[in-house]
């Protein structure tokens, strides 16, 4: 794809296709990663990770989950299903 760059103050900027904004689900204040390698220029959108509570309780170590004073105690903040 070819893209023109234009003058604003003393830059020089160019838009980002609306199909990668969309892609990537980017907005206004978004941040991407550049990375320059000689004269090529990559732009990416950092993908945040998902985690699953498997994952999660897998690097927990045996047998010593972490246990809050009162938990099964407290009354329901919301629509908790008791």
């Amino acid at each position: 794809m070819l893209q023109t760059l234009r003058r604003a103050g003393g830059s020089l900027v160019m838009t980002v296709p609306k199909a990668f904004i969309e892609q990537n689900h980017l907005q206004d204040g978004s941040q991407v990663e550049l990375s320059l390698e000689g004269h090529r220029m990559t732009i990416a959108a950092p993908t945040k990770r998902r985690y699953k509570l498997t994952e999660l309780l897998a690097e927990m170590p045996a047998g010593k989950l972490p246990m809050i004073e009162g938990w099964d105690e407290m009354p329901p903040v919301g629509r908790e299903v008791i």
